[in-house]
């Protein structure tokens, strides 16, 4: 595929996102394996486990590594391009002042398009369920897996409950080495993939070395926001009380400026590593405005597009041999259980206030599975439900 054709994908995909990282995955899942079929379950399955195993925003790692698939490294820019920039865009917009008013936050129709979320992961649910859950002993493994991550809420239970699941496959799976399906050939070399590794490590080790010697505040900026993406498992949430950490105490972004910029972060789709612009356009020095929201841009998503490369060339080659199949096929199981934990909490308990949201929610949900409409259509309807709702 062409790269226009990829960029427009991922745009519209990152302009129509509601829902955070794991609404995410439902979003990609609906436009990757079951419309454009990329990919299958199997083997999308995998490819999410690949990219929660590093640290870094997962969802926006799987939209690199797809882009990857198509075109390359430049394929795998203009994905991470086209799903950023819609949200991106917008909070370096907030920093300026260009922001709606402040009581759009409890607006009806904004509630409405966190109701959206929990159609499009329970349909992800349902699917992957069916495909990647088929027996008894993997649907068990799923159940056990959201069990973990609903009584331990954290990143670490994420990982903990994937680990868990390939010991268990590979213990227990020794029927699930048939070859892997959906085989995807990442235009990635051996080469690049290495240097990816390289570089991540170096950027990690000397910048805070090239901050602490040269004092330049825009070299603590890439710095700081750089660290805040390389040591966050799980993305999303997860990484504000460690930007707030890095930003806060050192005076360049006040805590009412830091939580204003949070609460926008909530409304706009996409991936919630954008704050980072926000934050960048709003910081004391230079450079601040939209050079220092891209520069903090940039860093922040830099560890995760590093770590999204990094393992593409040999992916293939280790996901065919037979033991890494049990593995894959026991960890495959608990990324259905984490995604059904994730579906009650928080998606499902943030958006779903009464009858009246749970209606909503059930319809958009009949219309995703069973009228086959797609998810910008159900996203207008859920955001117009909630309008609704908010009047009664």
């Amino acid at each position: 595929m062409k790269l226009p054709g990829i960029f427009w994908i991922f745009l519209r995909l990152g302009s129509t996102s509601f829902g955070g990282p794991i609404a995410h995955l439902g979003y990609y899942r609906e436009e990757f394996v079951a419309r454009r079929r990329w990919l299958d379950d199997e083997a999308y399955a995998d490819l999410v486990a690949l990219c929660q195993f590093t640290p870094g925003p997962a969802s926006s790692k799987i939209g690199i590594a797809l882009g990857a698939s198509q075109a390359g490294v430049a394929g795998s820019v203009a994905a991470w391009l086209g799903f950023t920039l819609p949200s991106a865009l917008v909070m370096i917009a907030f920093g300026y002042g260009l922001q709606v008013t402040a009581g759009a936050a409890e607006a009806g129709w904004l509630h409405g398009l966190k109701i959206a979320a929990v159609a499009v992961v329970a349909q992800a649910v349902w699917s992957m369920g069916r495909s990647l859950c088929p027996d008894r002993l993997r649907a068990s493994f799923a159940i056990l897996a959201a069990l973990l991550v609903l009584v331990w809420p954290s990143a670490l239970s994420q990982i903990a409950a994937i680990v868990a699941g390939g010991i268990a496959g590979w213990r227990l799976l020794p029927g699930a080495t048939t070859p892997a399906s959906g085989h995807l050939h990442f235009q990635v070399s051996r080469t690049l993939g290495w240097g990816a590794w390289i570089l991540f490590f170096s950027l990690l080790a000397l910048l805070p070395l090239a901050a602490q010697t040269t004092g330049n505040h825009a070299v603590a900026l890439f710095d700081s926001f750089y660290r805040a993406g390389s040591l966050v498992f799980g993305g999303g949430h997860v990484v504000l009380p460690m930007l707030r950490a890095e930003v806060v105490p050192p005076g360049w972004v006040s805590d009412g400026d830091f939580l204003a910029g949070y609460g926008m972060a909530q409304a706009v789709p996409g991936p919630l590593f954008t704050f980072a612009a926000y934050l960048g356009t709003v910081a004391k020095g230079e450079p601040s405005g939209w050079l220092g929201g891209t520069l903090a841009l940039v860093a922040i998503f830099l560890p995760g597009f590093l770590l999204a490369l990094a393992p593409l060339p040999f992916w293939n080659v280790l996901r065919v041999k037979p033991a890494i199949r049990s593995v894959m096929s026991g960890i495959n199981a608990t990324v259905v259980g984490i995604l059904l934990a994730a579906l009650y909490d928080p998606i499902f308990t943030s958006a779903v206030r009464g009858p009246a949201d749970f209606a909503v929610a059930l319809a958009a949900f009949g219309l995703l599975m069973f009228w086959k409409l797609p998810p910008l259509w159900v996203v207008l309807f859920a955001a117009a439900g909630g309008e609704l709702a908010s009047l009664f």
